[in-house]
């Protein structure tokens, strides 16, 4: 029995049966899945409908809503004319949480099985904040703060120090979050509200304020505080995609200090040249989320899941969806 979750409404949550899928067309491909990782701020979005009226979010969630969009799979069937694919390979996909999918064999992603498929399943996030270390356009030694350590700050910080970033600040209240960031290359992390982190961010960037600040957090009223800790003519980028954007208001450091203000969205790159390389940098050691995964269920547990993250989410950080005991019909 093909199985997935979906949102009916808000925080209505099913796990769906359905019948099994239609056979392949010529130039598809089935595949079972091993795992996927939950995107903690996506997903409870739209779980918890926490988005103005009108804006893009209320056109994006529309119901039923299938979460999720970072799954690792094994192909177990091909089509006729598929030859860039074979049974056994191991993909990703960018799918929600179910147990298999059909897809063209163009759009999944190969993944070396040297990898643990639940380290592999960061690749959407990765994707998503190597979008942002573009969009930064690091150059070796800057200053870079990072405004939260949820999962997509975790990801940011590990895109800065690769691309060769002097110093590193993370700022997130939660203590737990930012244990990971430290074993991730932070090289400083505050356990202070931004509001009240002021000084303690300057002190660990030496007095001078820092060329990049990545806003990862989501949340409007963040990023009229990041405005003013960046330096004079430095850049800021907008990663968080809030619920509430006209919420995010300007201030008069942007004029004062010359600021550039960029955002990063995850359609802004359309190949598949970010999976590559975050695939490549963990499989040689040089990019590792091997601490980021927190919490694992599997799909029928998938109520106990989001109601863990809503309900304790600064001690959550990769929460996986896990397939294997699921049945699978012939």
């Amino acid at each position: 029995m093909v199985k997935e979750i979906r949102f009916l409404g808000k925080q209505k949550l099913e796990i769906h049966p359905s019948e099994r899928v239609k056979a392949l067309a010529p130039n598809e491909i089935r595949v079972r899945a091993v795992c996927s990782l939950m995107s903690t701020g996506t997903e409870n979005i739209v779980y918890n409908q926490l988005y103005d009226k009108g804006s893009h979010w209320d056109r994006f969630a529309t119901y039923p809503f299938r979460p999720g969009y970072s799954m690792i799979g094994d192909v177990i069937e091909i089509g006729s004319n598929v030859t860039n694919r074979a049974v056994g390979d191991r993909v990703a996909l960018r799918l929600g949480h179910k147990n298999e999918h059909i897809v063209n064999a163009t759009d999944s992603i190969p993944v070396p099985k040297s990898i643990d498929p639940e380290h592999a399943a960061w690749f959407g996030l990765a994707k998503i904040t190597y979008v942002g270390a573009k969009a930064a356009n690091y150059s070796l030694g800057q200053r870079v703060l990072i405004i939260g350590a949820g999962p997509i700050g975790q990801m940011s910080l590990r895109w800065a120090k690769a691309a060769g970033a002097k110093t590193i600040v993370v700022v997130d209240p939660e203590q737990n979050r930012l244990s990971q960031a430290k074993q991730g290359g932070a090289h400083f992390c505050i356990a202070q509200p931004l509001s009240q982190a002021g000084a303690s961010i300057l002190e660990c960037f030496g007095n001078v304020e820092p060329d990049v600040v990545m806003d990862t957090t989501g949340v409007a009223a963040v990023f009229q505080e990041a405005l003013r800790f960046c330096k004079p003519h430095g850049k800021v980028v907008i990663m968080g995609d809030t619920g509430s954007p006209t919420s995010q208001n300007l201030s008069s450091d942007v004029m004062k200090k010359g600021l550039n203000i960029v955002a990063a969205h995850d359609s802004h790159i359309k190949t598949q040249e970010p999976f590559e390389v975050f695939f490549a940098m963990l499989e040689d050691g040089r990019m590792d989320v091997s601490t980021l995964n927190t919490h694992s269920f599997n799909l029928e547990e998938g109520q106990k899941a989001y109601d863990i993250v809503n309900k304790e989410r600064g001690k959550t950080m990769g929460v996986i969806f896990t397939y294997e005991e699921l049945a699978y019909a012939k």
